[in-house]
């Protein structure tokens, strides 16, 4: 029997769908840059901004004192779930900042906390605190540190840092990285400001990412990825798909009810 040979068409054609469904490593790798080696260390030059508090913004306020019973009127409400780690827990426990900048602390009253760093919160609360008790220890957090990753990762959704800072790098790996039609070279960082609303375009494959002002989060990020251009080429063929499978169905049904017929009439 003589075999069939395939068109040179139909072989090109399967040729350009595979070279276009494949990635390079320049598609793929993070922070790519030609100085990196193994010999030493490439210093890119950073800072972390100092984050400043703003209205609805919740802080986790512990007055400590020698005197317990003190320490109970400064912290009354809270002491019985401290222990638990649920970040509805903090809100619960925690003081928030009204719109005028200022929270509500038992005794001590009302504090302007609104534009002070952490460290300058503290050390305000701390002042307050000493006219009331001596060898008064205040400690304060910032509970509210939230973020949230949507797109093409494997794990969205809104995710809380408690270490006072977080790069763009931890806050998708927290969402368990991209999945593999994310694309790498356009992250959208979503900032709320007084004035409104603002969008930055990230790129994960160049290491001048580390130079910018936007490799740190803020709380209430968001960090959105969109779909690489063969994502959204598959998912535009998937109706297509249903179209044809239908097309093909009618086809052999009709193929189908056209033979029994000639069948019928030969008979």
């Amino acid at each position: 029997m003589k075999k069939r040979k395939l068109p040179l068409q139909f072989i090109g054609m399967l040729l350009l769908m595979s070279m276009a469904s494949c990635y390079s490593s320049k598609e793929l790798v993070y922070l790519q840059n030609d100085e990196f080696n193994s010999q030493y260390p490439t210093l890119i030059k950073n800072k972390r901004p100092l984050y400043r508090i703003q209205p609805n913004d919740v802080l986790n306020i512990n007055i400590q004192n020698p005197d317990t019973e003190t320490s109970v009127y400064f912290n009354y409400g809270n002491q019985e779930m401290r222990g638990f780690a649920n970040p509805s827990v903090f809100f619960i426990t925690g003081f928030s900042v009204n719109n005028e900048g200022d929270i509500k602390i038992p005794l001590i009253g009302k504090v302007k906390v609104e534009n002070l760093t952490i460290d300058e919160a503290t050390q305000l609360i701390q002042r307050e605190a000493d006219r009331y008790v001596r060898n008064a220890t205040v400690d304060v957090k910032l509970v509210s540190f939230k973020i949230s990753v949507m797109g093409e990762v494997n794990n969205p959704g809104q995710y809380y840092i408690y270490n006072g800072q977080a790069t763009v790098l931890e806050g998708l790996s927290m969402a368990g990285d991209l999945t593999g039609f994310g694309s790498r070279t356009e992250i959208k960082l979503i900032r709320q400001h007084d004035e409104g609303v603002e969008v930055v375009l990230l790129d994960l494959t160049d290491a001048k990412l580390m130079n910018s002002s936007y490799y740190f989060l803020l709380p209430n990020d968001v960090l959105y990825v969109e779909p690489t251009e063969e994502q959204i080429r598959r998912t535009n063929l998937q109706p297509l798909g249903i179209v044809f499978s239908g097309i093909s169905a009618l086809v052999l049904i009709t193929n189908f009810l056209l033979n029994n017929v000639n069948l019928d009439n030969g008979n």
